[in-house]
């Protein structure tokens, strides 16, 4: 067979989901309650979800394809209107958030100031294996609300400097010091992930799920502050304790680490003072970050701050607007989340985001508000193993999650936090679950067989950690 059909077949073996799904539910016509145009919204946009899956595509053109499948199909109605409706995703607010974050996060990297933080915190903790370990965490604190995309902050600037330190202590992926190479860069994908729980800009993500709260349980104010007010708490007793539970987990073989501190000192000596742009970067992102916090007094919300922070960098020069236009990863995501969010939009419109909840609310009768929220909660974080992308995750269950719990009657404020910091943390079960995590597992220190049993030990970890603390500090500030 040559490749040409070997590709064609691997294409077609990929679409056939796709087609077999949102052909079938359209050739099945809309159940009782829903309009035929409602069920052209539901049938595309399941079927795109099963794209997320297969992959025929990536997420960007697969979404875009939904888009004009329902445009021609008349979903959107007719004329430049039903363009028009086409797009209204992509004046979406928080889809500028998330844009605005990729971009801020290209200026981070380019410019040297996140590797100087982190080179920086391993030069202060780098005595010991377990001391690199917490340094590694630390990065990932103090970064994560300053470079605002989990794979940008755990693949650009952190998987480098991990699997640098590795070296230095001399590990190899196959022989020697293994383990104590498997020890760094499960600390650097596991503590990616509590940062990207911990902060709503903490991964790209983040947002769609202030927009499924909004659309599915009307709370409009799940933001950047009640975001970090939800978490703080359990995300710094995470942070204090994951490099001494993935110590436990997975021991490392050397436990003193004196080379890989003076690899860090060594590249900091390499990279020379502080320069004007990365100083200019640290003030700029420590404003940005106050002014996220103090939101409900200036009412700016926080992508006019972004793309303000965007305006700041132009004007000083710090970067170039060829380096951030340049940033693919940015227009990808305006494109996917951007027509997402539109279909969203649609599918409440259209009356299936309440028919789908009337369904629902017949099969939790019974069930108490709370224990039905946690049992959602544990479902919801579990169901990860199947996902091979938290992205893909986040947008195939989160909405309906939400619109279950609430048929169930379970607090908003309740089951909103949850399964937000669960679309981030579930990511520590599988060495697939998203793109940094792909890239730690891709050094190859850890086994896939031991990468699992590692990750259901921080699962049991956070679990604990998140409904052992959340549950009861939600419960003291009000929110259930």
């Amino acid at each position: 067979m040559s490749d040409s059909s070997r590709h064609l077949g691997d294409s077609l073996a990929r679409w056939s989901p796709v087609l077999v799904v949102g052909g079938g539910m359209i050739a099945a016509g809309p159940p009782d309650g829903l309009t035929a145009n409602a069920w052209w919204f539901a049938s595309v946009f399941i079927a795109t979800i099963v794209g997320f899956l297969t992959r025929p595509l990536a997420m960007g053109p697969l979404v875009l394809v939904a888009l004009l499948t329902l445009l021609f199909a008349g979903a959107f109605g007719t004329g430049a209107k039903a363009v028009e409706g086409m797009l209204s995703g992509f004046a979406d607010a928080t889809v500028w958030l998330v844009v605005a974050a990729f971009l801020l996060s290209g200026t981070v990297v380019r410019t040297g100031f996140g590797r100087r933080i982190a080179l920086m915190l391993i030069r202060s903790l780098g005595q010991t294996t377990l001391g690199l370990g917490y340094a590694i965490a630390g990065s990932e604190l103090i970064l994560g609300p300053i470079i605002p995309a989990a794979t940008a902050r755990g693949g650009a600037v952190m998987a480098p400097i991990v699997n640098s330190l590795a070296l230095a202590l001399g590990a190899t992926p196959h022989g020697e010091r293994r383990r104590t190479g498997g020890y760094l860069v499960l600390c650097g994908a596991h503590a990616n992930l509590i940062a990207s729980a911990m902060f709503f800009t903490g991964m790209a993500a983040n947002p769609q799920l202030a927009i499924f709260a909004r659309d599915a349980l009307g709370v409009d104010d799940w933001d950047w502050m009640n975001w970090l007010r939800g978490s703080w708490p359990m995300g710094l007793v995470g942070f204090a304790l994951l490099p001494w539970i993935l110590f436990k987990l997975h021991r490392p073989d050397l436990t003193h680490s004196p080379e890989a501190r003076q690899e860090a000192v060594d590249e900091l000596k390499a990279m020379g003072p502080w320069s004007g742009k990365q100083i200019a970067v640290g003030l700029l992102l420590v404003a940005m970050v106050i002014a996220w916090a103090l939101e409900p007094y200036h009412g700016v919300y926080a992508a006019g701050i972004a793309l303000a922070g965007i305006a700041v960098i132009l004007i000083l020069n710090i970067d170039r607007w060829t380096d951030l236009t340049g940033d693919r990863a940015a227009w990808d995501s305006l494109i996917w989340l951007g027509g997402l969010v539109g279909m969203a939009k649609y599918l409440k419109s259209e009356g299936v985001i309440d028919w789908f909840a009337a369904l629902m609310k017949d099969q939790v009768v019974g069930l108490h508000g709370v224990t039905a929220a946690v049992a959602l909660g544990l479902i919801y974080f579990f169901s990860m193993y199947a996902f091979s992308m938290m992205t893909g995750h986040i947008m195939a269950m989160a909405g309906a999650f939400f619109v279950v719990a609430h048929a169930a009657g379970s607090p908003a404020m309740l089951i909103i936090p949850m399964i937000s910091y669960f679309s981030n943390l579930c990511g520590c079960l599988t060495n697939y679950s998203t793109g940094q995590v792909v890239i730690y597992s891709g050094f190859d220190y850890v086994t896939t067989r031991r990468w699992f049993a590692v990750g259901f030990g921080v699962a049991i970890f956070h679990l604990v950690v998140w409904l052992g603390i959340g549950l009861p500090y939600w419960k003291l500030i009000g929110w259930w």
